[in-house]
């Protein structure tokens, strides 16, 4: 057998060398465009908002997350007792599906002291879970500084956080058996002064006048300023028992307070059943209704309202 002549081993070393060289080039081209194309393919991509994300717990009763600086911000305080767990799961449904415009409405779940066990952990676990719960420091009541407690600890559980001030333009106070319709709401709130408010239900129901009585605790709302002047004035300290919308009225009154009022009657009202002088059957323009005491005067509410009519079609469920 004949020997490599070195000509040729001279030419296949230097093949070699250049088929290497080649590959090496090759490699580095490639991967320049490869990373070119991953940093064009990042660049793209985030400029796509999620739509896979699961939403954080801190805002799952934020009911409408999106606000820009012009939205109206909203704090509603539903007042309720420890042990009402199944309610505030329903009204978290009630909340949670609404989406208005131009608001950011934070729903909040209002009690006092826990005072047994099982409330520690199952309270605890709404708030890991929904983190929408205030517990005030006081004893359990309706009538007896509940809803002083509630407004005058505000600004001092705002006051160390990251929004804006004032945290919140309104601040509502309102039952558990009043179910809101938060784009009436917003609607009817565009208009009016974002300071020295007094907004709601005027009683007693014949009048039309919010200067001459008070508001329903079906649900009131003031503005920022006045939770600040509760906080600080004499005036609700030494005034705290009966029953609590009269009593706030009477701080407003004493305390010359609420320049601007907004009387919401009709759009708020009590169920038609029983008929009373403060109900009124539903109607399109609601923005509230109270004494919803059962699940047969939600279900005909809701039914009313065609709260469902969003529901998406799908292969999962049939629902007549």
């Amino acid at each position: 057998m004949k020997s490599t002549s070195k000509p040729d081993r001279h030419r296949f070393i230097l093949y070699s060398l250049f088929f290497i060289f080649f590959l090496c080039a090759l490699a580095t081209i490639n991967g320049i465009r490869f990373d070119s194309l991953l940093s064009f393919g990042r660049c793209a991509l985030s400029n796509i908002p999620s739509q896979s994300s699961a939403p954080s717990s801190n805002n799952f009763l934020a009911v409408n997350s999106s606000t820009s600086s012009d939205d109206i911000r909203i704090l509603i305080g539903v007042l309720t007792l420890p042990d009402q767990y199944q309610r505030r799961h329903f009204l978290r449904l009630i909340y949670g599906t609404q989406s208005p415009v131009g608001a950011q409405i934070d729903v909040k779940f209002v009690f006092c002291n826990l005072t047994k066990e099982d409330q520690k952990v199952l309270v605890a676990l709404e708030i890991m879970r929904y983190d929408d719960i205030i517990i005030l420091d006081c004893k359990e009541n309706m009538n007896k500084g509940k809803t002083y407690t509630y407004f005058s600890s505000l600004p001092e559980m705002l006051n160390d956080t990251d929004r804006p001030y004032p945290p919140y333009h309104y601040v509502m106070k309102t039952d558990d058996d009043t179910y809101f319709r938060l784009d009436n709401l917003v609607g009817s709130l565009k208009p009016l002064p974002r300071e020295d408010l007094y907004y709601g239900y005027v009683i007693p129901c014949p009048s039309m006048d919010p200067f001459v009585h008070y508001m329903s605790g079906m649900g009131y709302m003031i503005s920022w300023d006045i939770v600040e002047w509760i906080r600080d004035s004499e005036v609700p300290k030494n005034h705290l028992e009966g029953p609590e919308d009269k009593v706030f009225g009477d701080w407003i009154r004493e305390g010359h307070r609420a320049k601007n009022r907004y009387n919401a009657k009709w759009s708020m009202y009590n169920f038609p059943e029983p008929h009373t002088q403060c109900t009124h059957e539903l109607w399109p323009n609601t923005t509230a209704v109270h004494l919803l005491k059962n699940q047969e005067k939600w279900i005909q509410t809701l039914k009313y309202f065609n709260v469902t009519s969003n529901l998406k079609p799908s292969k999962l469920y049939h629902i007549p």
